[in-house]
């Protein structure tokens, strides 16, 4: 059943209910390998997918089940609150091969970092070295003879996207702090949060998730070997999308065709990362805005060469390539099927 070549294979989505869990549906739905066998709700068990998610009205028939009816399948998708995955792990392992799960249960290996960012103890720590982490861009080998995946913070995928040409090709100045500012839209508080206090069509304010200190320092340290990170989060009017504004020192005498070959150098073979670095014309930056609903990420930089400073740039959907594509994208690898299968949406202009 998990063959490419072979029929489709049975998916299900535990947490369906949420943005994550209604992104990662509504892209399955239209995966050419993918049928849909079960979609959890505890509070909307009966009620019809598209009364929660209205952009898939006709689309799909899917009812929401609670999670005490959920069948096996070949592969499970858990898009639950944090903390929520790691209490059922066992039972969830013996419904289904591969497991995808989208919080930050399993994104960190170790147990004491967790306990430090999360405030309490893993509840589940022997399943932390089971999980690969789900950034295809730094764990394609690993994933595609895993069982398991991890979510990848969204914030986190926007800040090592911009990192990660700088750090392979040894241009970062460790002696000195990275900084990277992220400037996101309200869907990061989730679905409650945005439809009771986040209105950033009507609303001019500028509210400030984390000035220090964010969890998703820890995934950026992990992935990029990196010791001394920080993350700033502020909420800006914007409903999708992470715009990451990352801060590096080089040697001072840095030439502009030595980024080139770090950039081109990490991203010419990835399916789903654009370099947007122009001279001229309007769209010269990367931009979150053209990237609504989709699984790319576009980067791109400026650059100081009399004191060494690179200000790195990373642009994506954070529901997309923060969230639910990755994570489709991780199962594509997981199971054999094309890379790209089922996440080839371009985004809209304008």
């Amino acid at each position: 059943m998990t063959d490419a070549g072979q029929s489709r294979v049975r998916v299900s989505i535990v947490g369906a209910s949420g943005y994550t869990g209604g992104e990662v549906l509504r892209l399955l739905l239209g995966h050419p390998h993918v049928e849909i066998g079960q979609v959890t709700s505890e509070s909307s068990a009966g009620s019809y997918v598209h009364a929660l998610h209205p952009n898939l009205r006709k689309v799909t028939n899917l009812q929401f089940v609670s999670a005490t009816a959920l069948e096996p399948a070949d592969v499970l998708f858990l898009a639950l609150p944090h903390g929520e995955a790691q209490k059922r792990i066992d039972a969830y392992s013996q419904l289904a091969k591969y497991i995808v799960d989208l919080s930050a249960d399993f994104r960190l290996r170790d147990p004491a970092v967790y306990q430090k960012y999360y405030g309490e103890p893993h509840g589940a720590p022997d399943w932390l070295d089971k999980f690969v982490y789900g950034l295809p861009e730094i764990s394609r080998e690993a994933l595609r003879t895993a069982r398991f995946a991890s979510g990848v913070g969204c914030n986190a995928t926007a800040s090592i996207l911009a990192l990660l040409p700088l750090v392979r090709a040894g241009l970062v100045d460790t002696a000195r702090p990275v900084i990277v500012d992220l400037k996101v839209g309200s869907s990061e508080g989730g679905a409650t949060a945005s439809a009771s206090s986040h209105h950033p069509e009507r609303s001019g304010a500028v509210r400030t998730f984390a000035a220090v200190g964010h969890r998703h320092e820890a995934e950026v340290v992990q992935a990029l070997g990196l010791k001394d990170v920080h993350l700033s989060i502020t909420s800006i009017e914007m409903i999708r999308g992470v715009m990451a504004t990352a801060q590096v020192f080089a040697a001072p005498g840095l030439e502009e065709k030595t980024l080139w070959k770090a950039y081109r150098g990490a991203y010419n073979a990835e399916p789903f990362v654009r370099i947007v670095h122009e001279k001229a014309g309007i769209h010269r930056h990367p931009e979150p805005k053209w990237l609504a609903g989709t699984n790319y990420a576009d980067v791109g930089w400026e650059m100081h060469p009399e004191t060494g400073r690179i200000v790195s740039l990373a642009a994506i959907d954070n529901l997309g390539k923060g969230a639910a594509g990755s994570a489709v994208q991780c199962m594509n690898l997981m199971l054999g099927f094309e890379e790209t299968a089922g996440l080839t949406f371009p985004g809209l202009h304008p």
